[in-house]
Formats: structure tokens, sequence, C-alpha cells
């Protein structure tokens, strides 16, 4: 794609976090700690820009809704790009794991499940597998990196997706429950961050 590869992320978090406390009644920024998120951000951009990474074009909503598959040919078309920049193509990837915690055809859309998070073994099925496109066998360090990256990038796929929960509320007229699908992505966030600043995929 043309044009300058500048992470588009964080400044779109900020501009998200601003609306959010925009439109929001004090006891709801209260109850997502909204005060507190200009810091969790500054931190994650802090810790994770400083690292080794590759910058790609990425779709930026890689839920299942927006990746078609031709039955008779298998060919994959990737469709609604209203997200897309440029970003860590690890943030791409982590938020398509995450988005396996979703079902929007159910009854309750908004509820997330995951326990559907790919486990350790389909997680590097997936890293070695999309590494291995370019042509070249990933090594074992080249896999393990990604996948460490991957998983840090939760933590900012929560925040995206969770400050978009609370303005869609604000400003959306579709019948999905916007708040109790923000309050699951911001406490999925605050639950994992312990762990995943903390955690590497070990050598295997």
């Amino acid at each position: 794609m043309p044009g300058p590869k500048r992470v588009l992320m964080w400044d779109r978090l900020r501009n998200w976090l601003k609306t959010a406390k925009s439109v929001c009644p004090s006891d709801e920024a209260k109850e997502f700690r909204l005060d507190n998120l200009e810091k969790e951000i500054n931190a994650l951009e802090s810790e994770f820009s400083g690292e080794d990474q590759c910058i790609g074009f990425c779709h930026n909503d890689l839920q299942y809704g927006n990746i078609m598959i031709d039955e008779e040919t298998k060919a994959l078309t990737i469709i609604d790009y209203e997200y897309a920049s440029f970003n860590p193509i690890a943030f791409d990837i982590s938020n398509h794991f995450c988005e396996m915690a979703a079902d929007y055809h159910s009854e309750e859309p908004h509820i997330l499940d995951y326990t559907k998070y790919p486990d350790l073994d389909e997680r590097k099925r997936f890293v070695q597998t999309y590494l291995s496109s370019s042509g070249e066998e990933p090594d074992a360090e080249k896999i393990k990196d990604l996948m460490n990256n991957i998983e840090k990038y939760t933590l900012a796929s929560h925040l995206v997706w969770g400050l978009w929960g609370i303005i869609s509320e604000h400003v959306n007229d579709i019948d999905f429950d916007y708040m109790e699908y923000a309050r699951q992505r911001l406490a999925q966030y605050w639950l994992k961050k312990p762990e995943i600043l903390s955690c590497r995929v070990d050598d295997e």
C-alpha cells in the first residue's frame, strides 16, 4: 500500500478515549475507569513500540463476518476495510484470535466466550502457516517472537473494541448490547494484563 508505514493504533485509541469521555455520563466513565485508560494506552505504547516488529497494512477487524470463502475454489476474500491502516501485523492477528470468542449470529451476539480463544498449539500452527506463506520456512525463534507479540497485542485489541462499544452505545441504533460487549472486552484487559506482560512463549 502507498503512503508512510506509520502505526495508527495508538492515535486511534487516544481519539476514541477522548470521544468515549465526551459521550459518557460520569457513572459510566467511572465504571469503565476511563480516567485510567490514557495511562494504560501510554504504557502499552511504550512497552510494545521499542520491539523489532513487522509493520504492514492491516485490516484491523478480522472477525469471521469479514472473511468470505468461495465454497468451490476455496478462495478467500477479505471485506469491510473501514478500520484498515498500517499497524503491527501482530495486532491484526491478535484481533483475529480475540474475535474467535464471538458468535454474532447467536441469540445473544454480544456475549463472548473466551474458552474459544485458540490454544497454544492452534496459535502456533496459525503463525507457522502465516510466516510460511512467504515461501520460506520460519525458524523457531521467529515463530516464538511473533507469538509473544500477538499475545501482548490482545491487550490493545481489548482496549480498542472496549472503547468502540462504549461509543457505539451512544451513537448507534442497532439492536446490539454494546455496553455489555464493552464490559467484557475491558474486563478481559484488566484480567489478562498481569499474565500477558509477565509471560513469554517458551522454546519447545
